[in-house]
């Protein structure tokens, strides 16, 4: 399904789609074209393009192809999904401890739909986080470890 989405290739590629995305949400699929996971993702992602194209931008991004936005948003398990408003990064609390992606994918449709719908009214009003819309039980739980450098 990732053909029928728009793939950011470099790292200027993101770059421009941060920046130049303005008055919608900005949402990166990072992960791999050939794992199953992301691709159940890029279907939801594909079926709800048209529904929130008054509310968000969709793009996936190959987390082997732009190894700096890796590294930089800490994506150790994929795929992960990144949100931006007019170039701020918006964070959702999902009810986990990592605030700033959501990883894994969403159970349907309308779990997506609500959470860009909730991410959008809360960046138009000037918030850089938001509360999950979603049941805490869909949400996937991953035990996150943090280690000293």
């Amino acid at each position: 399904m990732s053909y029928l989405l728009e793939s950011l290739e470099t790292k200027e590629d993101v770059d421009r789609a941060i920046s130049k995305t303005t008055d919608v949400v900005l949402l990166l699929r990072f992960g791999r074209d050939q794992d199953s996971t992301c691709l159940q993702l890029d279907h939801l992602l594909a079926k709800c393009s048209q529904e929130l194209a008054n509310m968000a931008k969709i793009y996936i991004v190959d987390v082997d192809k732009v190894p700096v936005y890796t590294k930089y948003f800490d994506i150790t398990l994929i795929p992960s999904t990144i949100f931006f408003f007019n170039a701020q990064h918006i964070k959702v609390d999902w009810g986990t401890p990592d605030h700033t992606k959501f990883i894994g994918s969403f159970r349907n449709k309308q779990d997506l739909i609500d959470v860009v719908e909730v991410i959008y009214r809360g960046a138009m009003k000037g918030k850089v986080i938001v509360t999950s819309p979603l049941d805490p039980a869909n949400v996937p739980k991953y035990e996150l470890i943090y280690k000293d450098i």
